[in-house]
Parts: C-alpha cells; sequence; structure tokens
C-alpha cells in the first residue's frame, strides 16, 4: 500500500493552497480591513468563517464521498445532479472565473507598466494560458510542478509583503466605518462570502483527489485522510494571509482612506513601502496566484468534462483555454458585470449542496431531504442574482423584505424552514416504514 510521505503531504498543501490564492483572495481582505478599522479582528473572524471554513468543509465533503461533485449530487437525481455540476464549472472556468484570472492579475500586475490597452492585453493572455495549458495538460505533475515550484516562490512574494503589513505598517489602525460599526462579524463573514471559494472547492476537490491517485495512493481511505490534511494545510495558508492583509488595509487608511478597492490599497502600500520594487513584487503575487488558481480551475473543468462527455482530457483542457483566452480579451468590467450575478446565484446552492452532504447520516432518505431544500434554495438563488444583476424589478417585493435579503443572503431562512420541514416529515415516513 502506497503511503505519501511528510515532504509529499507538504507538497499537496502547498498545491492546493496555491490553486485557491486567486486575486479575489488577496483583493478583499485589505478592502475589508480599511472599512473595519478598530473593528478589525472582529471582522476578520467573520470572513474566515466564510472564507477559509466553508472551503475546508466543501473539501472534507468531497473527500468522503471520493473526490468528485457528481457523488455529492447523486441524491438529487442523474438529471438534476448533472446540470448542477455543469453550471457551476461553466462558471467557475471557461465562462467566468478563469478568464477572470488573467485579466485581473494583468490590471493588477502589467497594467501599470504596459499600459490597459488591447494589444499588451492580448500579449499577456495569450503567455498566461499557455502556461496554464502547459501545466494543466499533465495533471499528475501538478503536484511537482505547482507545489513543489511555483508555491514556494508564491509564499515568498507573500511572506515579504505580509511581513511587512505587519512590521512595517503605513499607519495606526485607523477608524471603523459606518456600515461595520453595528455588526462587524457579519459584515466580514458576508465578505467572505464574495470570495465564492466554497465553488472553487467543488471544482477542486477532484484535482486534490487525482494528485493523490497519481502519486500511486489507492486506498480510498487514505484518498480522503490525505484531501482533508491538505485542506487542513491550505486553510492555515489563507487563514496567515488574511490576517496579514486585514492589518495592513486596516493601517492603511492614512495612505489609501479614499481608496475604492483593494487594488488601490495594495497598490498604495507596496508604491509606499517599497516603491517600484513593490510594484514589481506586487506583479509577481498576483500573477502566480492567479496562474496557479487557472490551472487549478482548468484541469478541474478537463476532468469532469472528460468523464461526462466522449472527448478526451487533453481535447478538452486545450478547447477550455482557448475559450478563456477569447472570453479574458473581452476585458473585466464586461466579464464582472456578467459574471458577478451567476455567480452569487450559485453560491446559496453550493452552501446547501455541501452542508447537507456533511449532515447525510441525520437523513433516513436523503433524496427526501436534498429535493426540496436546494428547490426552494435554487429559487432564492436565481431571485439574488437578478437583484446582483440590477433586476429589482422583477424582485417580488416578499423576497426583499426577508431577514439579510439586502446583504444577497435572503434565502437563508426560507431555506431552513424548509429544511426543519423535510427533516420531521423524513423522520415521519422513515420511522412508519420500519414499523410496517
Amino acid at each position: 500500500m502506497t503511503r505519501l510521505k511528510g515532504l509529499d503531504l507538504l507538497a499537496l498543501g502547498f498545491m492546493t493552497f496555491a490553486l485557491f490564492l486567486g486575486a479575489g483572495n488577496i483583493i478583499f481582505p485589505p478592502s475589508a480591513g480599511l472599512a473595519a478599522g478598530q473593528s478589525l479582528w472582529s471582522a476578520a473572524l467573520g470572513f474566515l468563517l466564510t472564507g477559509v471554513g466553508l472551503p475546508l468543509l466543501t473539501v472534507v465533503a468531497l473527500a468522503r464521498v471520493g473526490g468528485g461533485m457528481d457523488r455529492l449530487t447523486a441524491p438529487l437525481g442523474r438529471g438534476a445532479g448533472t446540470l448542477l455540476a455543469v453550471a457551476v464549472y461553466l462558471a467557475i472556468g471557461p465562462l467566468f472565473a478563469t478568464p477572470r484570472t488573467a485579466v485581473v492579475s494583468f490590471e493588477m500586475g502589467v497594467a501599470p507598466f504596459s499600459g490597459n490597452t488591447a494589444i499588451p492585453l492580448f500579449v499577456y493572455t495569450v503567455l498566461f494560458f499557455s502556461a496554464t495549458l502547459f501545466l494543466a495538460v499533465n495533471p499528475g505533475q501538478l503536484v511537482n510542478r505547482v507545489g513543489k515550484f511555483i508555491t514556494p516562490v508564491l509564499l515568498a512574494a507573500l511572506l515579504v509583503l505580509g511581513g511587512a503589513a505587519v512590521f512595517a505598517p503605513a499607519g495606526d489602525i485607523g477608524v471603523t466605518a459606518e456600515n461595520y460599526r453595528n455588526s462587524p462579524l457579519l459584515k466580514g463573514f458576508l465578505e467572505g462570502y464574495l470570495t465564492m471559494d466554497t465553488l472553487g472547492a467543488l471544482v477542486f476537490g477532484i484535482v486534490i483527489a487525482t494528485a493523490i491517485r497519481d502519486r500511486g495512493v489507492s486506498d480510498p481511505a487514505l484518498v480522503t485522510r490525505y484531501s482533508v490534511i491538505a485542506g487542513a494545510i491550505a486553510a492555515l495558508g489563507l487563514s496567515l494571509v488574511y490576517l496579514a492583509l486585514f492589518y495592513l488595509g486596516a493601517t492603511s487608511q492614512g495612505i489609501a482612506g479614499e481608496a475604492q478597492n483593494g487594488v488601490q490599497i495594495l497598490t498604495s502600500y507596496v508604491q509606499h513601502t517599497f516603491g517600484t520594487p513593490g510594484s514589481l513584487l506586487l506583479a509577481v503575487v498576483i500573477t502566480l496566484a492567479c496562474l496557479t488558481t487557472a490551472v487549478g480551475l482548468t484541469t478541474a473543468c478537463g476532468e469532469f468534462f472528460s468523464s461526462l462527455i466522449p472527448v478526451g482530457y487533453r481535447t478538452v483542457v486545450v478547447v477550455f483555454t482557448l475559450f478563456s483566452l477569447l472570453v479574458a480579451n473581452q476585458g473585466l468590467t464586461q466579464l464582472i458585470s456578467v459574471s458577478v450575478p451567476v455567480l452569487v446565484g450559485l453560491y446559496p446552492l453550493a452552501i446547501m449542496l455541501v452542508a447537507l452532504s456533511l449532515l447525510d447520516g441525520c437523513w433516513v432518505s436523503p433524496r427526501r431531504i436534498f429535493v426540496p431544500v436546494m428547490a426552494v434554495t435554487l429559487v432564492f438563488g436565481v431571485v439574488d442574482g437578478l437583484s446582483a444583476a440590477g433586476f429589482n424589478d422583477l424582485v417580488p417585493v416578499l423576497f426583499t423584505q426577508l431577514p439579510l435579503a439586502a446583504q444577497s443572503m435572503g434565502w437563508l431562512v426560507p431555506v431552513l424552514v424548509t429544511l426543519a420541514i423535510a427533516f420531521v416529515i423524513d423522520r415521519l415516513l422513515g420511522r412508519r416504514r420500519l414499523a410496517s
């Protein structure tokens, strides 16, 4: 029986960390920290719950069922489960998230030096996706190429940036913004929700499991254990990065008080602390973070669709990479405007899918729980997506009056009520069957 050694497990954890750490993970914490001010640690705790806790639980859920999203969706039935999986993989893959990694890394890391015009963007995306294709075409080498080579470079750059944020802050912790004063924990929780890493975890589960099996591990119990260990290592790394970047933002009000997003905060800080070399450091961090995320997303999509349709893995990877290249050159503004409503609509479905899967021992018949709960979640996910897209006129007034509706979490209370009703019915029908 093949077992992984300590260094192999560490490399696997580094690979998982790198897959999750995209540009959004680096942008959101400084922005939240800047607004949180004196409420820094409460907001950071809320952010960690959704930005780290939920993705880790998703990795655990996938590891328990064997690493594939199709196992999680099995209680929904083959048709509904496949449709949900296809929607998640396309949204987090070639339609939105993968092209976004290239465009965001260009605008943050390269555009300040080359100019934000069409030709530099095209040249950069060609190089970016060529590297993505090279790393993704042989998924069995992901641990070696990403975990042992790229991630250490990324970690070194993050250590410099994070160390500077902690030991050379730009100023004192600033004041708390109005929207963080009443409930900083909840506000941080909602900011972590926006990272969309739970959707990413649904996609990356199969990548982690495949990487483990390609190292010669065949025992399902060991695959599960190693997947959980890799997720825990990644969670620890992400937590340290988020806390450092939260502190960076909270202490940067003096130099970036008028900043509108995390990009401006980071740019102001590195320019203030390091000058031009700092901008180069930021370019390295963002490019490597986005590249590893793009590789993970492309690999996961290749694994999924090559098993779903009669097309080889390499063919799927090549087609999706070329498609991502075309989409990326449409520009960041248009890409985000289209992608955010779709991702907001899918996220509640992902959360409930993972939660119901982790609690599978509580259900007599999983299908009696999954179908009604996921159906209600879908309705509210569509409503939240319409709101995020600006189509508020299409949303009935009732939906806007629900608790947490203003934070795109109006789905939570109705879904929990549905879950409670389904649980009672499941228990009653289960007991009657046992009695008969």
